[in-house]
């Protein structure tokens, strides 16, 4: 299968740096303790003189949601929702190592970066505008269609992985005790965004080499090599 956003989403967005990483071999019982904790040190660092909404990672993504006609404070890209809540409760919560793990990453980075099982995706999966066929699968198990037009992750059966592009990903194909394959996806669109995703991409692919002895695949993706072969 392959990961790309569609170019239509290139186009809207020019800035748009992201990063793909596949790995096999996760397990629900790796220890990454000692990780999470260095790369929360290092948000709660950046978050010691203000708030997350000061980041300029999280006002790339603020001012996107605005150009798609979403309310930024309604809707929050997934990094910035995270470090609003280490920002007031002083931690992260404790899901799946390989969570804990992407976001604290996450975290660290301000950045978005999403996990999914490869096993529920079905054919190639594509960032793109939906359709309002598609069909998301909320964590509850209930089904939503998206709004037509709406940033998604889709795949070849209609599924929708995510909703509102990095906001909220679906129950279908979160990462659960039995997940062996993912596909790790961070994207950004601030200034930086080509030097940060590279380092957050090296970053986890470091961590999940030491923690699950693993050969993780990994790529930066442009608008000229815009395409992940998983």
């Amino acid at each position: 299968m392959y990961f790309q956003h569609a170019a239509a989403i290139r186009s809207e967005h020019p800035d748009l740096v992201a990063a793909a990483i596949t790995v096999t071999g996760i397990t629900p019982t790796a220890d990454v303790e000692e990780q999470v904790a260095r790369f929360t040190a290092i948000a709660s660092g950046r978050l010691a003189d203000g708030t997350e909404s000061d980041l300029p990672e999280i006002k790339a993504w603020r001012q996107a949601f605005s150009k798609m006609g979403l309310r930024p404070t309604q809707y929050r890209c997934a990094s910035e929702a995270l470090l609003r809540r280490l920002r007031k409760e002083g931690g992260l919560p404790r899901i799946h190592p390989l969570i804990d793990l992407c976001n604290a990453v996450s975290v660290a980075f301000a950045i978005p970066v999403a996990a999914l099982d490869l096993d529920h995706i079905h054919g190639d999966l594509e960032v793109r505008h939906a359709t309002g066929e598609e069909e998301y699968v909320t964590f509850s198990d209930t089904i939503e269609h998206p709004e037509p037009g709406e940033v998604i992750f889709t795949d070849a059966a209609g599924a929708a992985h995510a909703r509102r592009w990095t906001n909220r990903q679906s129950g279908s194909s979160a990462v659960r005790p039995a997940t062996s394959r993912v596909l790790i996806v961070a994207e950004a669109l601030h200034p930086s965004a080509a030097e940060d995703v590279t380092a957050l991409m090296k970053s986890l692919v470091t961590e999940l080499s030491a923690v699950w002895q693993a050969t993780p695949t990994s790529a930066v993706l442009t608008a000229a090599a815009p395409r992940f072969a998983a």
